[in-house]
Order: structure tokens, then C-alpha cells, then sequence
């Protein structure tokens, strides 16, 4: 397989749109490490939340299993801190909104990059535009007179390649952030949910929480 062809393209874009090419490696490389990513914080598994929140609205003890997502883990963890002696239900709730921010922070991992390059990738493609022009119009200048129509046609041609490669970049790059980000405030929505109908649970039977102290 022969790569000339390629570098033979990526040279009429020059630098701008090699700058461009290493970006999309780098969207294509955060796409997938964010799809292990959130594979591994169990972001895509059922949770068991709501067989809990049942349990625990019946008075039922703190599930032993640490759970297999966010919301899970949100969900015992209020648990677990209403039930612990050294805190009163306003420490608990801070200790609840503590995990809920981890949790939150480890699904929005990586979205800072994805967002910087939807936003430079489109500007690096602009400034190669403008360096192709400058160097078309150049070409036309030098050429004086007799200048060829069709060179000043190629030379705008070449120059565009970057705004196109920079908008093909940023696309893409802007559309998974904003997945993640959609992916984050579904979380979020589901963790103050749930934290919060345990903290009403609790409240509703504040003798077995005592009693669990």
C-alpha cells in the first residue's frame, strides 16, 4: 500500500494542514480511550439503584456491594454516610455531593482536549487558507501580465484544502464532547435523584437511623 498519494496531499496544504492531520489522529485517539473509559466506569451497565432505594425506603440495610455505575455508587454512598455515627445529615449530604462530583469529574475526563480542538482546529484551517492566498497572489503577482488564470485557481484551490480538513476536525471533535457532556448531566440528573430519595427516606424514619448509631 502506497502512502504517496497522501503525503503528496497533505504537501499542497502545507504545514496548516499537517497541523490539522495530527489533530484528527489525536480526536480519533481520545474517542476511543474515552469509549474504554466510560466502558470501565460501568457507565452503560444497569444499575441497581432502584432495587436499593426499594430496600432502604423499607428499611433495609446498606447494600454490601460497592455497585457497578455512577449512580450505584452515588446511591450507597449517601447510604453509608447517613448511617455513619461522626455525621450529621448535612455532613452527609456534603460527603454525598463529594462522590457525586468524583464521579462526575471521572465521565467528563478528556473533554477539555476534545473541546480545544473543535475550537483551533477550524482556526489553523483559516490561517492556512490565508498563508495559501497570500502565496497565490503572490505567484500572480510575479508573474505580472502574462499571469495564467488557471495557476491563481490552483493556488485557491490548494488554499481552501486547510478550511475544509479544519472543519472536517472540528465537527466531529465538537459532537463527542457534546455526547460526553450529554452522557455527564444524564448522570448527574440520576445521582441528585436518587441522593436525594434517600435523604427523604432517612427523614421519614429518623428512629432507624438513630438507631443505627
Amino acid at each position: 500500500m502506497s502512502f504517496a498519494p497522501l503525503f503528496d496531499f497533505m504537501a499542497r496544504g502545507g504545514p496548516a494542514l499537517w497541523v490539522i492531520g495530527a489533530l484528527s489522529v489525536l480526536t480519533l485517539a481520545l474517542f476511543l480511550w474515552r469509549l474504554i473509559g466510560l466502558a470501565q466506569v460501568g457507565v452503560w451497565r444497569r444499575p441497581q439503584s432502584e432495587t436499593w432505594l426499594d430496600q432502604w425506603r423499607a428499611g433495609g440495610a446498606v447494600p454490601v456491594a460497592p455497585g457497578r455505575t455512577p449512580l450505584d455508587r452515588v446511591t450507597r454512598s449517601a447510604m453509608m454516610a447517613l448511617l455513619t455515627p461522626e455525621f450529621s445529615p448535612e455532613t452527609a449530604e456534603k460527603e454525598t455531593t463529594r462522590i457525586a462530583k468524583a464521579e462526575l469529574a471521572a465521565l467528563r475526563h478528556g473533554l477539555r482536549p476534545l473541546e480545544l480542538i473543535a475550537a483551533i482546529a477550524p482556526l489553523v484551517g483559516l490561517l492556512g487558507t490565508v498563508l495559501g492566498m497570500i502565496g497565490a497572489f503572490q505567484a500572480l503577482q510575479e508573474s505580472g501580465s502574462g499571469a495564467d488564470p488557471s495557476v491563481l485557481a490552483g493556488g485557491i484551490w490548494e488554499a481552501l484544502l486547510t478550511t475544509a480538513a479544519g472543519m472536517a476536525v472540528a465537527i466531529p471533535a465538537s459532537a463527542l464532547a457534546s455526547w460526553i457532556e450529554g452522557l455527564a448531566e444524564r448522570e448527574q440528573a440520576r445521582m441528585e435523584d436518587a441522593a436525594t430519595r434517600v435523604f427523604t427516606a432517612a427523614a421519614a424514619r429518623p428512629v432507624q437511623r438513630q438507631a443505627a448509631q
